[in-house]
């Protein structure tokens, strides 16, 4: 059970994520989490090098579709001037709204990688739809209410992976 926490790549941030690295992993298409990967779960629009990251995966023919636990109001005022397919209140863990994703993106499974800052969402989510997953860490400390809890269960869940030996990243660059 622990094993479905465990990302398949973590890094800091998206931007070490380069078009050539990820088409030589054969991904194809990124389903991305919004809040705190992308930008500050606070922020409402993307940065200039956010929207220049997306404008890099589209050059190299990476689609990309926005996935958020959010409500539509946020999460459609964040995509649309991206001119990106996204997904609201996904429910994420659940894997429907990453399969259907996926689906409209019109790639197989181990072609599609989610990217996040959240194990219990987004990681547990992405490797249970049996996607390729990788977890960012959050681009701040804070976080909304209801990640606050996730982010405790979160730490418990690291201590658990930690002591059995199966996290592959190095604890010290979660900054949760």
């Amino acid at each position: 059970m622990l094993k479905r926490f465990i990302p398949d790549l973590y890094v800091d941030n998206i931007f070490e994520l380069e078009p050539e690295f990820l088409k030589d992993k054969g991904i194809k298409g990124i389903i991305t989490d919004l809040d705190n990967t992308l930008v500050a779960w606070d922020e409402t629009d993307a940065t200039e090098r956010v929207v220049s990251w997306f404008k890099q995966m589209e050059e190299n023919e990476i689609d990309v579709t926005i996935i958020s636990n959010n409500n539509q109001k946020r999460v459609k005022r964040f995509s649309e001037p991206l001119e990106r397919p996204y997904v609201f209140s996904a429910k994420k863990p659940l894997k429907r709204a990453f399969l259907r994703a996926v689906k409209k993106m019109g790639y197989q499974k181990n072609e599609v990688a989610v990217i996040g800052d959240q194990l219990i969402t987004d990681i547990l989510g992405g490797n249970r739809a049996g996607l390729i997953s990788i977890l960012v860490v959050p681009i701040v400390k804070t976080d909304d209410k209801a990640t606050r809890i996730n982010r405790k269960i979160e730490r418990r869940i690291l201590k658990h992976l930690e002591k059995r030996g199966l996290e592959k990243w190095d604890q010290k660059k979660m900054k949760t």
